[in-house]
Formats: C-alpha cells, sequence, structure tokens
C-alpha cells in the first residue's frame, strides 16, 4: 500500500458523502453514476436492505480523500478517479476478499487495478464493454425533427415501460440479470421522485421511451433510451432524448449526462448531434 494511504469503509451512504463528496464534485461527470448510486440509496434504502452497499474512500497522509468507490450487491464495484495511483492497489487489496463480479472503472486507471486484483486473487478479467461518459449543458434541437411529441409516463403507461425496460435489458446489458420486478420499477419511473420516464408518441402510437435518474449535486443521469425495432431510424429516439434533457435543464439542472456503448458509432454520433460531448472512457471488466 501506498505511503500512509488508508482505506475507510463508510456504514452508510451519508457518511460516504461526507467524506467523499467534495472530491466527486470537483469532476461531477466522471462521477454521475457514483453520485447517482448515492440518491438511489438515500431515496430507496429499502431496495438495498438485504444487499448492504460497499463504501469505501482512500485518504493520504493529509487527510484529504484521493479516491472512492462503490458497490451494490450483487452489481459490480464502480471505481472514481484517482488523485494517486496507488490508491488503486489499497482498494485491490481491501476488497480482495470480496466476491466481486466485475469492476467499472476510468479506461486509464483499470489496468493497474486488475493487475493487482490477479496478484491478490489469482482471478484474470476480461473486457466487457468499452463506455464513454457524455455531458450536456445545452440541447442542440435535432436537425430532422421527428413527427410527434413527447410526454411523462403514466399509471396507464406501466405495462408498456415494463416490456421496454426488459427488453432494454436484455438487448443493451445482456450480461446482466433481468429485473425481477419489472412492474415495480415501472412504478417507481413513474412515480417520478428523483427520476422521470418520457414517452414520444406518434399518432397516438408510442414509438420511443427514454428515463433521467440518478441524480447528482447539479445534473442528472439519462437512460435508458429505447425505441423497439420496428420504430427505429424515424428520430424519435434523438427527439426525445432531446426533449428530455431540455426538460431536466428547465427543471433546474446545469448538466444531464449519459453513458454510451462504444461498440455503438450510431448511438454515440446521435448524442453528440444533439449536444452531448464526450468527458471520459470508462471499461467494465468482468471477472473470470
Amino acid at each position: 500500500m501506498g505511503m500512509g494511504l488508508i482505506v475507510h469503509r463508510h456504514a452508510d451512504v451519508d457518511a460516504f458523502l461526507a467524506s467523499a463528496s467534495e472530491f466527486l464534485v470537483r469532476r461531477e461527470a466522471e462521477h454521475n453514476l457514483l453520485f447517482g448510486i448515492c440518491t438511489a440509496l438515500r431515496t430507496s434504502p429499502e431496495l438495498f436492505a438485504a444487499n448492504p452497499p460497499t463504501l469505501l474512500t482512500v485518504t493520504d497522509a493529509g487527510d484529504r480523500v484521493v479516491a472512492a468507490s462503490l458497490r451494490t450487491p450483487p452489481h459490480n464495484q464502480v471505481l472514481s478517479q484517482v488523485d494517486d495511483p496507488e490508491a488503486l492497489d489499497a482498494l485491490a487489496d481491501a476488497l480482495a476478499t470480496e466476491p466481486l463480479p466485475g469492476v467499472l472503472a476510468p479506461t486509464e486507471l483499470v489496468g493497474r487495478f486488475l493487475d493487482r486484483w490477479r496478484e491478490r486473487t489469482g482471478q484474470t478479467a476480461h473486457l466487457e464493454v468499452a463506455e464513454r461518459i457524455f455531458r450536456l449543458e445545452r440541447v442542440i434541437p435535432p436537425a430532422r425533427p421527428a413527427p410527434g411529441t413527447w410526454r411523462l409516463a403514466e399509471p396507464r403507461d406501466r405495462q408498456l415501460v415494463a416490456d421496454w425496460i426488459i427488453a432494454f435489458s436484455a438487448e443493451a446489458l445482456p450480461e446482466q440479470p433481468l429485473p425481477d420486478d419489472p412492474l415495480g420499477v415501472a412504478d417507481r419511473w413513474i412515480a417520478g421522485i428523483n427520476r422521470q420516464i418520457y414517452l414520444w408518441e406518434d399518432e397516438g402510437r408510442i414509438v420511443s421511451v427514454v428515463g433521467a435518474g440518478g441524480e447528482t449535486p447539479n445534473g442528472i443521469r439519462i437512460g435508458p433510451v429505447y425505441t423497439p425495432p420496428e420504430a427505429r431510424g424515424r428520430g424519435y429516439a434523438s427527439a426525445l432524448t432531446a426533449a428530455a434533457s431540455q426538460d431536466q435543464l428547465d427543471r433546474g439542472r446545469r448538466f444531464c449526462f449519459l453513458f454510451t456503448d462504444l461498440a455503438n458509432p450510431t448511438s454515440n454520433a446521435i448524442y453528440q448531434a444533439i449536444g452531448y460531448e464526450p468527458v471520459c472512457d470508462m471499461d467494465l471488466y468482468r471477472f473470470d
């Protein structure tokens, strides 16, 4: 472990944020997922009661936070940016006895963590998804407006929202377990507490869905974004993502964030066309 680096385990999300928030907010876009998970832990603690989260910060000899990491089982460990690369070794050491399925970490940092993890556990890992974080501060309206209009989802939409959450998960996150209570997930989205779910309607037919959730101090994460295959290629997702992003800015947020899969160049281009700017890359590695 690095000279004077200490790993702290926090009992709850409030203690974690009391320690980590100032460090995390300096790179709010890079840390939007960490903040978003903390929002979920604060607003829906009952969803995490059976599997308490792992909440870690690393401090240096001067008691400054130089790294943070968290996990909500059964999901992957998420690593922050670091101000001292030795913090990656310290985190790997601290987590080595835990059954991690994988790790999501900044691309330029993940190798050092994986090397130390392999030394400690013998486990190798393979790249599952290469992702990019984007940040938007101003929406550029789509060049080709799609036919139709947007609205917020309502209780009458719960079955469709649930079905599309499953369809999105199966397509975009095939290696992740499907939500076991999709109607419950849909109900939480539709209730609109710390999150909104938007629908695009064209001639009375719902053709696309976009969520906004995972609040950060000054922003929110956009996703999921899903259009069923038969309605693709008509600009619905672009129009709805732009509308949802604008609505969130209108609610007083300074930023919208989103993650893209770098294997999908189409979606990366679409988001940039409506004002999303690349911030950094993140790699999801699955342990073998």
